[in-house]
């Protein structure tokens, strides 16, 4: 049941990121030809002036297919120095429509996490967290290693700040730490009424991708925190900051990945995502309807933040790489030769098979050998 409602979540993301392809492409004069909900074998369709809508078995997000997304490879057969597509088709519009086209589609995943953030902001919740008073993990837990003691902190003291950002509560420590592993960290902190200062070089967690510096908190210092409730324009603004510091967390996230961390642990497939947003859906409504509407949110807004960043790396058979041959065919004034979109494709593809590789091996390695 989790998987069923994580996939229902996913596929929801899937669908308005092809509905905005859909629309503009329609606004642009190119013909759909076929809009579905769902993947797989057809189950219902009716045909609606030019385009073929149908609801498919697989409620796994949707598809818009364009006329002439192929045209490309019907030229190289036919050995054209360019693609000569219709006026109405995908390949014979200008570049600046084919961008906006294939931007629609990322750029509607941006909208929604910024909605969700909105929405977040405006109904408010409550949360615990512990307080900025640390211990020292070595001395608390028998083996691990405290990079912060070896810099000098001690057990009481109270941090402040990190490379200069206030921190309220153990729950800000622990997120600006994560998301700066195997770096140099100015820790501000008081002890004995002195503000002082160190310099601590956090640890990588290779399985999880996070930062590490040896601290843990005071258990006795869990207070209660309020988030929110914003106003109207207030969660308006908020949903739009939220929305940016997701933007940079995630592209820190990506660069991470090149830090030597395990792939097929840190890389999630589409059943482990589904899995986590099923869970994230039940146990939050469990607790209580504003808990669960506030984290399914969360995590929906996460997702499709993340899916509009991944779609718009410039690689071949993602929107990113679309746009970029956009661009060069608007800046050139000139057609790319039909070969290189091949080779190029071939190459994404290539790229992407690595990606469902190492995602799906994650998938089974986290289900069956966790």
């Amino acid at each position: 049941m989790t998987i069923l409602l994580g996939l229902i979540g996913l596929s929801l993301l899937v669908f308005f990121h092809e509905l905005g392809h859909f629309t503009v492409a329609k606004l642009c004069g190119v013909k759909v030809e076929a809009f579905s909900i769902g993947m797989g074998p057809v189950l219902l369709h009716h045909t609606w002036g030019d385009t073929d809508y149908r609801v498919s078995l697989l409620p796994i997000g949707g598809y818009c297919t364009m006329k002439g997304e192929n045209d490309y490879q019907e030229a190289l057969d036919a050995g054209l120095s360019e693609i000569n597509g219709d006026s109405d088709s995908f390949y014979g519009v200008h570049p600046l429509r084919r961008l906006l086209i294939a931007f629609a589609g990322p750029c509607t995943n941006f909208l929604l996490g910024f909605l969700f953030f909105s929405v977040i902001a405006l109904l408010g919740y409550t949360y615990y967290s512990e307080g900025t008073t640390v211990q020292m993990a070595d001395e608390v837990i028998e083996g691990l290693a405290s990079r912060a003691h070896e810099a000098g902190m001690q057990s009481g003291d109270t941090i402040t700040s990190l490379n200069g950002n206030p921190v309220a509560n153990f729950s800000d420590i622990r997120e600006f730490i994560a998301v700066h592993p195997d770096e140099d960290i100015v820790i501000g902190f008081i002890r004995d009424g002195n503000n002082l200062t160190v310099t601590a070089h956090t640890d990588l967690d290779k399985e999880t991708g996070a930062g590490k510096i040896g601290i843990v908190a005071d258990a006795d210092s869990v207070t209660e925190q309020h988030y929110g409730p914003y106003s109207l324009p207030g969660a308006i603004v908020e949903g739009a900051s939220q929305t940016g510091k997701m933007i940079a967390l995630t592209f820190k996230s990506i660069g991470i990945l090149f830090k030597g961390v395990d792939l097929t642990k840190t890389v999630s497939g589409p059943a482990r995502i589904a899995s986590m947003l099923g869970h994230t859906v039940t146990e939050g409504f469990a607790e209580s309807i504003n808990i669960g509407i506030v984290s399914t949110l969360q995590l929906l807004a996460l997702i499709s933040i993340s899916l509009f960043i991944m779609n718009l790396l410039p690689a071949p058979v993602l929107d990113g790489g679309l746009i970029l041959f956009a661009c060069i065919e608007w800046v050139l004034h000139r057609k790319i030769p039909p070969k290189v979109l091949y080779y190029s494709q071939f190459v994404g593809l290539t790229f992407i098979g690595i990606l469902m590789v190492l995602a799906v091996t994650g998938d089974v390695r986290y289900f069956f050998f966790k």
